[in-house]
């Protein structure tokens, strides 16, 4: 079975869901992905989870997780309809709490073999990450998809979605 992670800035926008599910869609038809894994923090995430719920609904066999980077021992975890569970990667016990929402991130890019990535700014760990990711990107490692930034015309840093990073 083959993975997605999605990764992006919290404040994203609303006007990026149809580019997520445009983005999704591909995957699940061109690439036989069937697993996604989305986190629990900042509207990026949400939009993602919502577009794979709605995609779900055309492709009832796909699998949506949310990643947990807290035991959930320690948090409860509010899991929305849609959701076939939540998935708390390997190690993380022994992580310190502030380092936790990082190494899930590292994690996820390590095991999935797609990311769906809203970078469009330097600031924060999503810029850090997508950068680790790309790396892995160069070694046959895992494939990146960047979704269109805000206004394309302006920042130079963004990239159309059929273009790697």
């Amino acid at each position: 079975m083959k993975k997605c992670f999605f990764m992006g800035h919290r404040d994203t926008g609303d006007e990026v869901l149809p580019y997520i599910k445009e983005a999704a869609e591909k995957l699940i038809v061109q690439e036989e992905v069937t697993q996604f894994y989305v986190g629990g923090y900042g509207s990026f995430d949400r939009l993602a989870g919502r577009a794979m719920i709605d995609l779900k609904a055309v492709y009832p066999f796909l699998q949506l997780y949310r990643v947990i980077p807290y035991h959930p021992t320690n948090r409860k975890i509010e899991l929305s309809q849609g959701y076939d569970g939540t998935y708390y990667p390997e190690g993380l016990e022994y992580v310190p709490p502030m380092y936790a929402i990082s190494r899930a991130n590292q994690s996820m890019i390590d095991q999935c073999d797609f990311l769906i990535a809203y970078v469009w700014h330097t600031a924060g760990n999503a810029s850090r990450f997508l950068d680790y990711a790309r790396k892995r990107e160069k070694k046959g490692l895992l494939r990146v998809i960047c979704l269109p930034c805000r206004d394309v015309s302006n920042d130079s840093s963004c990239r159309p979605m059929d273009n790697p990073c």
